[in-house]
């Protein structure tokens, strides 16, 4: 029995379990549960405002823009990071010819769509920090 393309893709879909080694989920949940992912995401999603509550609105993003906001990110990692996000179709880069070249990032459905579940990811770290912080000291003071 022949089995057509899109009924081999909606069997395999059916059958992802992150659980398993060889689930190609579990690549994609190492790629999403990247610091600089999440914060790329959060950033292309409006919330590098400052202002705590204020609403947010998606928006495309220069590549320096992206660089001055992520403290901490190399240039390397930067553009690895935003390569693999194209490639995984959640978000996309437009080149315009200008002098100097204007390159842009901006999130696509599917990356807005994940951008709602990492918004709460940073939310909540940055919330809880005070506790996780405290269970830290408590636990490294214990284990001396």
């Amino acid at each position: 029995m022949t089995t057509t393309k899109a009924g081999k893709r909606a069997q395999a879909k059916a059958e992802y379990d992150a659980f398993l080694a060889v689930c190609p989920s579990r690549q994609l949940l190492d790629r999403i549960s990247d610091k600089w992912v999440v914060l790329i995401l959060c950033a292309l999603g409006g919330e590098a405002s400052g202002q705590p509550g204020a609403p947010h609105a998606p928006k495309a993003m220069r590549y320096s823009e992206l660089a001055r906001l992520l403290a901490g990110v190399s240039q390397k990692m930067l553009t690895q990071t935003l390569r693999a996000l194209e490639r995984d179709g959640l978000l996309t880069r437009t080149v315009t010819p200008t002098v100097p070249v204007t390159v842009t990032y901006e999130l696509t459905d599917l990356g807005l769509s994940l951008h709602h579940l990492t918004r709460g990811l940073r939310q909540w770290a940055q919330t809880h920090m005070d506790e996780v912080l405290s269970s830290r000291e408590e636990h490294d003071a214990g284990a001396s």
